[in-house]
């Protein structure tokens, strides 16, 4: 089945079974006053009320570990992930594409003569996992460094002569950097012919120009995220992210959940026709546009990434939330409030941590670090104690810099 149908078709399927396993999503079904077999088109989807990813988190937390949405046995699970938040993000052992890495790669031209260094992180969090799993799909080689030791990569790049670089493109600086101390020309001294970069706000296809002109190699980015993997990824002469098959994206309205006609900025909101771990009218809080919409109304092309409508902030390629700052002001003795201001050095995103202690005692400032860095997983590089809640250099809980994101 193909068009308008087919895809409704699917997505009743899917949800018909998850509704009988899944009881949070039963609530949310019975809430709205819809059931599977009601979604027809997008009209009859839109009855339903978009489920923030805040509210996950929360919804997690009530009922743990999935918040009642699981819809599969755990033994069918293969991984599960934790973002900070926490957020557990299960995974399916049915799958062996890193829920559609793979489509990234293929488009890319990544194959079996390929050799993968493969940077993102391995713990905890799904990125290194699904990148693995997507460039062992296509039969690439994969080397699994993982984050950090950027002496050791920068020397594997050399060494083993990957054809492929994945991470973000602060790391990739990072070892350019590393490998020019050490004397090399680059690009001679490697082989990469692809660069799979974490984009970046600003102005990140001028900065992806400067790459691939400096280092005679292609940057290729995707639009994914940690609950459910691919959304969109890029094909060679087009612009923004075409749309993988197994997800309904729409652009939405952030505080009413309406679709909007493309080319208008709203709220990503994705609905995942996958079992297992069905997501439906998922609001991603990433801001964004359609570039063109398919005839069940669905985002077929999507613009790159704007930006966020929610109060967390990506820094780093690791969300952070307000609740992170309000349990880190309840865990430090002396501590009243905190705030966090982005800003940037060179390549590097920086964290600020703004104080506001409760009494006249100082607070201690290691607690402060170590009790971020377990909620957060990211490390502060300063740390500013406020006279008085007045004094706040900025509004907002996390905030930026002006150049925060000027790239």
């Amino acid at each position: 089945m193909s068009g308008i149908a087919g895809r409704f078709s699917r997505l009743r399927s899917v949800y018909a079974d998850a509704e009988r396993k899944a009881p949070a999503l039963a609530r949310r079904f019975a809430a709205a006053g819809v059931r599977p077999q009601d979604f027809k088109n997008a009209a009859s989807l839109n009855r339903l009320p978009v489920l923030k990813k805040e509210r996950l988190l929360e919804l997690q937390a009530a009922e743990p570990p999935f918040g009642g949405f699981l819809a599969c046995d755990v033994a069918e699970l293969a991984y599960i992930y934790v973002s900070p938040g926490p957020i557990f993000e299960p995974s399916p052992a049915s799958d062996d594409t890193g829920h559609g890495m793979d489509m990234m790669f293929r488009s890319a031209g990544v194959g079996p003569e390929d050799v993968a260094l493969n940077t993102w992180s391995y713990h905890l969090v799904p990125a290194g996992l699904l990148f693995d799993k997507g460039l062992r799909a296509v039969g690439a080689t994969v080397i699994p460094t993982g984050t950090g030791n950027s002496e050791l990569q920068a020397e594997l790049l050399t060494a083993l002569k990957p054809t492929v670089f994945l991470g973000s493109t602060a790391y990739f600086a990072t070892l350019v950097e590393q490998l020019r101390k050490s004397g090399r020309t680059l690009p001679d001294a490697w082989a990469l012919r692809h660069a799979f970069l974490g984009g970046e706000f600003g102005d990140w296809s001028a900065k992806r120009r400067a790459i691939e002109s400096e280092f005679k190699l292609k940057t290729w980015s995707i639009y994914g995220a940690a609950d459910f993997g691919l959304i969109g990824y890029e094909v060679e002469g087009h612009s923004g992210y075409r749309i993988h098959d197994d997800r309904y994206v729409q652009i939405c309205d952030p505080v009413t959940g309406a679709p909007l006609a493309a080319g208008e900025a709203g709220e990503i909101v994705v609905t995942t026709l996958t079992p297992g771990w069905p997501m439906i009218r998922f609001g991603t809080g990433d801001l964004g546009r359609a570039i063109n919409l398919a005839a069940d109304g669905g985002v077929d092309w999507l613009a790159p990434i704007e930006g966020r409508v929610g109060a967390a902030r990506k820094i780093r390629e690791i969300f952070v939330y307000p609740d992170h700052l309000k349990a880190l002001a309840a865990r430090v003795d002396g501590l009243a409030e905190v705030r966090l201001r982005i800003g940037r050095d060179g390549h590097r995103e920086t964290i600020t941590l703004e104080l506001l202690p409760s009494g006249a005692k100082a607070v201690a400032t290691d607690a402060v670090l170590d009790c971020f860095r377990m909620l957060t997983r990211l490390r502060a590089d300063h740390l500013v104690t406020i006279g008085s809640a007045d004094a706040f250099t900025h509004a907002g809980p996390i905030a930026e810099d002006a150049d925060a994101r000027n790239v």
